[in-house]
């Protein structure tokens, strides 16, 4: 395609490189900025810009606007640590409201095909975190993606746990509700009658 302007190319360009936004999505985006008025450019400019300011806690690895965390306020259940792949998981389990723990962001999964072995993740700072001296932990949930890397990471990671007197659990996969057992896939529907629990008839 043939843009009137290098600045419009070049703005296309850079939006396209967005996970899911292709060449004619980010060409829409460009040409929206375009009938805005500039406080609202400048606006959006600095928001993006001002991530760059954004801390990386050196002990749960959320991210914070100030220079390491205190991992959590003093409201939350310090007794139990939620294990994620990254913080788009954090914010799904928040949004539950039925998690009030804390936090230990890995930033991935173990996926050799990938090169991404255990040493590129944060699990040793959360082996550390779960033996300190003055760790209150006393259940490890991993809540992790339900695929064969997730699945390598758990056993990883239970296997470096073992010998802690902590509980170690994961979350519970199964049928979602509302859905066809025909459409579901094998391995979830396996989990699903392997991890079966008792109906309860009282009423």
């Amino acid at each position: 395609m043939e843009y009137p302007s290098k600045y419009i190319e070049k703005a296309v360009e850079e939006f396209s490189k967005l996970p899911g936004i292709g060449k004619k999505t980010a060409l829409r985006l460009v040409l929206h900025f375009l009938g805005e008025n500039e406080h609202f450019s400048e606006s959006f400019a600095n928001s993006i810009t001002s991530l760059s300011n954004i801390q990386e806690c050196p002990t749960c690895h959320m991210v914070s606007d100030l220079e390491g965390c205190t991992c959590g306020p003093e409201k939350k259940d310090r007794s139990i640590l939620c294990v994620v792949d990254d913080l788009r998981d954090v914010l799904a389990i928040q949004s539950t409201n039925q998690y009030h723990g804390l936090f230990h962001v890995l930033g991935g999964v173990i996926s050799p095909i990938d090169g991404i072995t255990p040493d590129k993740l944060h699990i040793d700072s959360l082996v550390k975190r779960v033996t300190a001296k003055d760790s209150e932990i006393k259940e490890v949930l991993l809540a992790l993606p339900s695929t064969m890397e997730g699945e390598t990471t758990v056993f990883y990671i239970a296997r470096k746990l073992k010998e802690q007197a902590v509980k170690i659990s994961t979350i519970a996969r199964g049928v979602p509700i509302g859905s066809e057992l025909e459409y579901t896939d094998e391995v979830t529907l396996g989990r699903s009658i392997m991890e079966r629990v008792a109906y309860n008839t009282a009423q």
